[in-house]
């Protein structure tokens, strides 16, 4: 199976997909813990400000890991992430949106696409799925946020059919990531949860496991990448990470392992700027 890359920078980590590195087209990464300003609960390279930490820290971490991106932060665009299905088509009008403040994010989205060189796409994550796309043959973008309701809403299907409708992409020309989430090591649910996965997915029992009574775990990287293979996605073009954020809270931030109290890492990419 095709994995991630975790490249050292400066006092950090990004992590990357080498169909992306090798198509020349993107600046992208996934970002780890390590290497910002934030303190306590937050330490130390959070990158969201809905989070409760001090915006200037926010702001601090977000100009350095956008610097060494290649990027700026007046580029940067950012929503609201509200575990929902709607997708967002950036222009170059949208720069900035979200860069330096909550309150200027793009409302209730949890997916962005774009074919504007320039435009930095981001968004954050302490356990959700991160799912990247790039589409070499149209030189588009998309990043979809995909926690377990956004799974059961077909996030990353709904992002594709976006792009293919928007641009033209075809999914069986299209490049994947799905980057480092909670893993089935870790996410466990309730009966009430998996009745919910039963009734959205036929093959859903191929990514659940038992675990005593009234408790099941769930492959979420595996559901959106069984998803994504189902729309058209070759699967040689998909690249999963094997990295689970709950069982590594030394490199990442973990909701379900932090309970609740802890940052956010963030998935970026961006059109280099001689592409367009």
């Amino acid at each position: 199976m095709k994995n991630f890359v975790k490249e050292p920078i400066q006092d950090t980590y990004i992590f990357t997909i080498p169909d992306f590195s090798r198509s020349g087209l993107v600046k992208h990464g996934f970002t780890c813990r390590l290497g910002g300003v934030s303190q306590g609960d937050f330490s130390s390279l959070n990158l969201a400000f809905h989070v409760g930490d001090d915006p200037d820290h926010v702001i601090a971490n977000r100009k350095k890991i956008v610097h060494l991106l290649g990027g700026k932060l007046e580029s940067l665009v950012a929503s609201e992430q509200v575990h929902d299905h709607q997708v967002f088509v950036v222009g170059a009008s949208d720069q900035g949106r979200g860069s330096d403040t909550y309150e200027t994010a793009i409302p209730c989205t949890d997916a962005l696409i774009t074919d504007v060189p320039g435009v930095m796409l981001s968004s954050y994550y302490a356990d959700c799925v991160p799912l990247f796309f790039l589409d070499p043959e149209h030189q588009v973008i998309a990043l979809a946020h995909a926690g377990w309701r956004g799974t059961v809403l077909h996030m990353g299907v709904i992002t594709l059919k976006k792009m293919s409708e928007t641009y033209g992409t075809r999914p069986e020309k299209c490049l994947v990531g799905i980057g480092p989430s909670i893993g089935s090591c870790c996410f466990q649910v309730d009966q009430k949860v998996l009745d919910v996965f039963a009734s959205s997915f036929d093959f859903y029992q191929q990514y659940t496991k038992a675990q005593g009574e009234d408790k099941w775990t769930i492959d979420l990287p595996g559901v959106n990448e069984q998803l994504l293979i189902q729309s058209g996605v070759q699967p040689e073009h998909i690249t999963k990470s094997d990295l689970c954020t709950s069982c590594n809270i030394d490199l990442f931030f973990s909701h379900r392992k932090e309970q609740g109290r802890t940052g956010r890492q963030a998935a970026l990419i961006m059109l280099n700027e001689e592409s367009g």
